[in-house]
């Protein structure tokens, strides 16, 4: 009798903390802005969308005002979609104010980081030399000077509210070093099941991007932490395409998006996360992989569902 084939689960990463309006005019950078791609990423097949705040001049905040505006207006357009939410918050946050979150909304979702590094960004100033706002180019170039804090106490506490809330922990990891993080706290017991890993490779004093560190992580992870393991990976920048790829043949989900690069080829911008979905999508069933849905994806990562949140 023929196995049945794994789903593979399409993210999609809205808008995320790092880049700027300025960077392109399609990116979403305002509320509103957030709200309609995410619904329209949604419609392009993503069963998960991956959900950062921004204000009216598209800089990221963490105020519940302007989360609730987003997260309310996204399930009041397609309730069935799963949204997941941040915990990295934007670079100058407190810690405190990143995970104040999930108690707020109580998300069936949302980032937990796999450990502090150097988050480093400023080149990325160079790409805006007539920035539309004053943040922009601050906002970039401190990160040349920037520790993105996650101590043991810090994910700690963050995974506790999560295993309160009954929020599922989408482990960020960013280096090696970060799944013995992880490994550490499955022997306090502090993991809740399925441990589901976000590999986010290529950034600045990271793991760089390329197809052996990607399967030598998956590797590691399985040995650290079973071969039950479900994962995916942020793919940067113009890469985005193929690294998503390379995860899915290997047996994981994966994750599109302009948080994680504007472009939908090395040379053109891409107009819309929906656009990013639909060519992911495209390659995928183009290899015989099936998509998951909305509630298929919450039956493989044993999420609560969208009527256990608080938003």
């Amino acid at each position: 009798m023929a196995r049945t084939p794994k789903k593979v689960v399409i993210s999609a990463a809205i808008t995320g903390a790092i880049h700027t309006p300025s960077m392109s005019p399609y990116f979403a950078a305002t509320p509103d802005q957030i709200i309609q791609q995410a619904v329209d990423a949604h419609k392009a097949g993503a069963a998960i969308v991956h959900i950062h705040a921004r204000n009216d001049e598209g800089m990221p905040v963490g105020d519940f005002a302007t989360f609730e505006k987003i997260l309310t207006g996204i399930k009041s357009q397609v309730p069935n979609v799963v949204i997941g939410i941040t915990t990295g918050g934007a670079n100058g946050m407190s810690t405190e104010e990143r995970f104040s979150v999930i108690e707020r909304f109580q998300p069936e979702m949302a980032s937990a980081n796999g450990g502090s590094m150097n988050f480093c960004y400023h080149q990325l100033a160079n790409n805006i030399p007539n920035p539309q706002y004053a943040w922009e180019e601050p906002y970039l170039t401190r990160t040349y000077d920037n520790v993105f804090k996650n101590t043991f106490k810090d994910m700690e506490y963050c995974l506790r509210q999560m295993v309160k809330c009954g929020t599922l922990p989408e482990y960020e990891v960013f280096d090696l070093g970060q799944l013995n993080n992880l490994a550490f706290f499955k022997k306090q017991g502090l993991l809740p099941n399925p441990i589901y890993i976000q590999f986010v490779p290529g950034v600045m004093g990271g793991c760089p991007a390329t197809p052996e560190n990607m399967l030598y992580l998956i590797d590691q992870a399985k040995k650290l932490l079973g071969n039950d393991i479900q994962y995916s990976t942020v793919a940067p920048g113009r890469r985005m395409f193929r690294l998503a790829t390379l995860m899915a043949i290997n047996g994981g989900n994966v994750r599109v998006g302009m948080e994680d690069g504007l472009y939908i080829s090395p040379s053109e911008l891409a107009t819309s996360n929906a656009a990013q979905v639909t060519k992911i999508k495209g390659i995928l069933e183009s290899l015989d992989f099936e998509i998951a849905t909305s509630d298929e994806a919450r039956e493989m990562l044993h999420l609560k569902g969208a009527d256990k949140v608080n938003f």
